[in-house]
């Protein structure tokens, strides 16, 4: 192939480069990860029409289509118009124009678990969730990841995302419906955090310093002695990656916060990242440009002209622990180790 590719605009396109010269994959976003299995049909014909036939799932849950020619990438973006209106425009209210493909993929997939709808784990509505934030960051230049969690289990792994939500609860015990079996005393201790015990009426005591509000106790219990509070609750982990120089965890950012709020603080994402980088887009984690302006000033911008409801509360410090990779060792040749051998 003689003709220069302009590969940077191609991947704001949501193209990705092949190692094959000339040839490209689509990354198809799909909000919440869930859509109308319609689509597949969409799907599969870009695969066989323009595509070498395979379909691979993104691993933030995109539909992706390798092998398309470099000449049929406009062919590909018109036919996937219908898609982004129905998808992105109808389904989630994005503004955005559709006739040239994706504007851009600065801000990634929204990832999500199957939430409330099928997980009996599950403390929300994922879908209904990733649907009222997509628009607060898509379409954007500006880099984010975000994964949504039904539960403290987090299957979505927020932990490792720029942005993880994970949905919890407050809890009501019913005195009078409790039979004293300890279910779920036995399921707080085996999958969260062991703050319930008896009293010696044979009732529910709870340390409520340390719930992390997974609802498990709900979930066992056989006489509805434990409820969830119809309000909805959040955990924000922040500053998670993965990478090869330094991978860390998310730490929790807020906790408690109910979907107003959570909406307002991901609304102030964009104005954030826009002064760290001084209106000059990069591909760069949150967490780096958390790094960059310093906790403070991130919790700052973040929670600007937000309200918080009585119940939340804002982690004052984030101390993190990242693996780091760069010059931890330095490394003798085994040639030249004091206790080796002669080499045979």
């Amino acid at each position: 192939m003689n003709q220069d590719i302009n590969i940077k605009k191609l991947q704001k396109n949501c193209w990705r480069q092949s190692k094959v010269p000339g040839e490209f994959m689509l990354q198809m976003r799909v909000p919440g990860s869930m859509i109308s299995a319609k689509h597949l049909e969409r799907v599969q014909y870009i695969c066989q029409t323009w595509g070498n036939g395979n379909f691979h799932v993104g691993m933030r849950h995109t539909l992706n289509v390798p092998g398309v020619k470099y000449e049929d990438i406009p062919a590909v973006n018109d036919y996937i118009s219908e898609y982004l209106e129905e998808v992105e425009c109808d389904m989630c209210d994005v503004d955005m124009e559709t006739d040239a493909g994706y504007p851009t993929i600065g801000s990634r997939n929204i990832m999500a678990c199957i939430g409330n709808t099928h997980c009996i784990l599950a403390n929300y509505n994922t879908q209904d969730l990733a649907r009222k934030l997509e628009p607060l960051v898509f379409p954007s230049h500006y880099h984010i990841k975000m994964s949504l969690s039904g539960c403290p289990n987090d299957c979505g792994k927020g932990h490792f995302n720029d942005f993880g939500i994970v949905g919890i609860s407050k809890m009501v015990y019913h005195y009078e419906r409790c039979i004293g079996c300890g279910m779920c005393i036995d399921a707080c201790k085996k999958h969260a955090t062991g703050v319930l015990s008896f009293t010696e009426d044979k009732k529910i005591a709870k340390d409520t310093c340390c719930c992390v509000g997974c609802g498990e106790c709900a979930t066992v219990c056989p006489a509805g002695a434990w409820t969830r509070r119809p309000t909805k609750f959040f955990r924000v982990l922040v500053g998670g990656r993965t990478g090869k120089q330094s991978p860390r965890m998310g730490k929790t950012f807020l906790n408690w916060v109910t979907e107003d709020v959570l909406l307002a603080v991901i609304g102030n994402w964009q104005k954030f990242s826009a002064w760290v980088l001084d209106h000059q887009p990069v591909y760069m984690h949150g967490g780096h440009l958390i790094d960059m302006a310093g906790y403070d000033k991130f919790k700052e911008m973040m929670l600007e002209g937000v309200t918080l409801n009585p119940e939340a509360t804002v982690a004052q410090r984030i101390l993190w622990t990242e693996t780091e990779y760069r010059a931890q060792i330095n490394v003798i040749p085994l040639s030249e180790h004091p206790k080796a051998g002669p080499r045979k």
